[in-house]
């Protein structure tokens, strides 16, 4: 299988590097893995909503542009559906069973994701009704990732 994770803005901190590193050599065992990372739009502190959905469809053109099209898409999103680790590692499974071993997450910017690319999401996942700073939340991402597979092939960890 193969897992590529779309994410808007770098990563600066030096401990997020190395837990993405660590879960990204763990996964190495189960599935082809490939982090996009791409440059969040500049955008002042105090946006209007026109100003606001400016910058998501500029960065969601950029994702759009970096979609393969035979995957299956996940996007983050609050208002995406909730999952337990257990429920979200059967989904993958059958993904997998269905002949979909390509599956790409998208991680958008500050602001959250345009309505394009929420459109060509398969599916939209929420991991909490809280929101998240996006570097944290790949790393969140990987993570449970990680324990889907461990799930799946029936391996300790995930209690």
């Amino acid at each position: 299988m193969k897992i590529t994770i779309i994410a808007v803005g770098k990563l600066k901190e030096k401990y997020f590097h190395m837990g993405i590193a660590e879960y990204a050599k763990r996964l190495s065992r189960y599935c082809k893995l490939e982090i996009i990372e791409l440059a969040d739009e500049k955008a002042p502190e105090n946006m209007s909503l026109a100003q606001e959905e400016e910058v998501k469809n500029k960065e969601g053109k950029r994702i759009l542009d970096h979609i393969k099209e035979d995957t299956y898409v996940i996007a983050l999103a609050i208002e995406g559906k909730v999952f337990s680790s257990e429920e979200m590692a059967k989904k993958i499974e059958d993904l997998s069973l269905k002949g979909r071993s390509h599956i790409t997450f998208i991680i958008g910017g500050s602001i959250g994701l345009s309505k394009e690319v929420l459109n060509r999401a398969d599916f939209q996942l929420s991991f909490s009704k809280m929101t998240f700073p996006h570097q944290l939340m790949r790393l969140i991402l990987l993570e449970q990732v990680y324990r889907w597979f461990k799930i799946i092939k029936g391996e300790p960890y995930h209690k």
